[in-house]
């Protein structure tokens, strides 16, 4: 079998790691991307020429225009969960098989999320910013976890796991999730408004969808509490940012913290992550070697169903996957 891993050099390392590729390279000849910046579709058709299958990293698309110029091409495996720069319909088309890895970063997001609380809560970046500029810090009051209230939205994996040590942390725990069966007797399911209005600490965990698109714009900011706080652990589409700017400017919110924006690959959007009033990490959540050895190793296992004939864990196309004959399996 012949196989395009599509990281760069650095999410190589970062992202893949060398135990993951030393075991895919036992089920064929595994070709690497040496360049600096992500393949764009020309570079991407060009490279995987004569490839079985495509083990893609996140940043690198998956446009109509690869599927159609590689006729070699039998499947296109997403080493992440988010497929939405993968056009599905077009592989179909072609017959190509689309899969996705699982989430193996719940734990790590979730954790990252109780440390922004902290962070913001006791003002810990403001005070080491200050002490590496030399100027003694302002010492404020800070405000206790244990005894406050978390709204998370969304109540999906990640957002079950936030409840879990929201609550370890003695702190009040409110969802906001239509979608959602909560059997936990700790946590208080509740309307999006009532949410807002009740939660010290608003945490976004909800999926991007058209439906929530900008689901936090002014309307929502103003329905928060008086200096309370927003953590944004999702996807930037679900922010309306110029929104935020105005709640964060009026004083109408203590903080911000923020994991994901509207820059590139999901980054924090510079207008926001430059403020002193902001704390943010750069799409860092899930990079724990914990998390990347998971989802790397759902695209080896992949590959090993694949080189045994059989349908892979995580297709979302199996039905159209015509080409996946060439390689011995039956759909």
């Amino acid at each position: 079998m012949r196989i395009l891993l599509t990281h760069t050099p650095a999410a190589l390392e970062n992202y893949y790691g060398d135990t993951a590729l030393t075991a895919l390279k036992k089920f064929g000849e595994v070709r690497l991307h040496e360049g600096g910046a992500p393949l764009d579709a020309p570079a991407l058709i060009a490279l995987a020429r004569g490839c079985d299958v495509i083990v893609s990293d996140r940043q690198t698309t998956g446009p109509a225009e690869v599927f159609a110029a590689l006729p070699d091409l039998a499947a296109f495996l997403r080493c992440a969960m988010d497929i939405r720069n993968i056009d599905v319909a077009a592989a179909s088309r072609a017959g190509v098989l689309v899969t996705r890895a699982t989430a193996g970063f719940i734990d790590a997001v979730a954790e990252l999320g109780v440390g922004l609380m902290v962070d913001l809560a006791r003002g810990v970046s403001t005070a080491v910013r200050a002490y590496r500029n030399d100027v003694a810090p302002d010492i404020r009051m800070g405000v206790q976890l244990s005894g406050s209230s978390i709204g998370i939205i969304g109540y999906g994996a990640i957002g079950k796991r936030l409840a879990v040590l929201a609550h370890a942390l003695g702190m009040t725990v409110l969802v906001a999730d239509p979608f959602a069966k909560i059997e936990e007797s700790y946590v208080e399911q509740v309307a999006l408004s009532h949410l807002l209005h009740a939660a010290r600490f608003v945490v976004c965990l909800a999926p991007a969808t058209p439906e929530t698109e900008k689901l936090m714009n002014a309307q929502a900011f103003a329905a928060m509490q008086k200096d309370s706080y927003f953590i944004n652990l999702a996807r930037g589409e679900l922010v309306d940012e110029h929104a935020l700017v105005q709640a964060l400017d009026s004083g109408h919110l203590a903080g911000a913290a923020m994991d994901v924006g509207r820059a590139p690959d999901q980054m924090p959007s510079p207008v926001l992550a430059c403020r002193p009033d902001v704390i943010a990490t750069p799409h860092i959540g899930g990079l724990t070697p914990q998390a990347i050895h998971h989802q790397a190793f759902d695209t080896v296992k992949q590959v090993e169903a694949l080189a045994a004939g059989k349908l892979p864990p995580g297709a979302v196309n199996a039905e159209a996957a015509k080409r996946l004959s060439r390689l011995g399996v039956t759909v």
